[in-house]
């Protein structure tokens, strides 16, 4: 049997980080984690039960009561985010979400209470992991890390329309000025900000479809697990 390693996918906004890593997940048998998703999920669960961020600064404990998974829908072929039981994938990729997330995952405490879970689902190895920090924070050591990018008014575009297939309304402009702002937050803020690795692969598909992205992937991952 093939050994089993971790791959860390880093990048900016809507660069297709989670298609990409579900497609890699599905294609190695491996399990699928979108940290970006449970930023999402706690946001909305911070929202939903009134909670601002100077009182998860003052009680980190008020997270305790979060519990994030994620399930596999064969008939979807799609990894669905579950907070607390319930099925929140469309609630947690709206705009309201997208325009807190940042300053949600930018505290110290909500990364903490995060990276703890994340790295332990990771000790078991045969993880796909995307994120902002999975290759420099919560995977440091991780065999494969990739870090993806396009360009911003792509990003935008390809995000517009993936709202637009779920029947959630979009503006094409507020998303890309949301992506450009949030590039910004990501990249500039105090507590494990968005940087490459020294030893990440660069992806730039700007112009590349899903599948050739999904191929290029499986290829490195490939090359990497038959070196052990």
């Amino acid at each position: 049997m093939p050994r089993k390693i971790n791959i860390a996918i880093d990048g900016h906004s809507s660069c297709g980080k989670g298609t990409l890593a579900k497609n890699l997940a599905k294609d190695l048998g491996y399990l699928f984690i979108d940290s970006g998703a449970m930023y999402r999920a706690v946001t909305l669960y911070l929202i939903r039960n009134q909670i601002g961020l100077d009182e998860v600064h003052r009680d980190p404990s008020v997270l305790g009561n979060i519990a994030i998974h994620f399930e596999y829908d064969p008939e979807a072929g799609f990894f669905f985010t579950h907070l607390n039981g319930e099925n929140v994938e469309t609630l947690i990729r709206g705009m309201e979400i997208s325009s807190r997330v940042s300053e949600v995952s930018a505290l110290k405490e909500v990364r903490e209470f995060l990276v703890a879970q994340q790295q332990k689902i990771g000790e078991e190895k045969g993880v796909v992991m995307d994120g902002r920090d999975i290759g420099t924070v919560v995977f440091p050591d991780a065999e494969l890390k990739i870090f993806m990018t396009a360009e911003p008014d792509v990003r935008a575009r390809r995000r517009y329309l993936e709202l637009q297939e779920k029947g959630i309304p979009a503006d094409y402009d507020d998303i890309l000025h949301n992506i450009r702002e949030r590039d910004v937050m990501d990249s500039t803020r105090d507590i494990s900000p968005l940087v490459q690795a020294p030893d990440a692969i660069v992806l730039n598909n700007t112009d590349m479809t899903r599948e050739e992205q999904a191929q290029i992937a499986l290829t490195w991952a490939k090359g990497v697990i038959s070196m052990g």
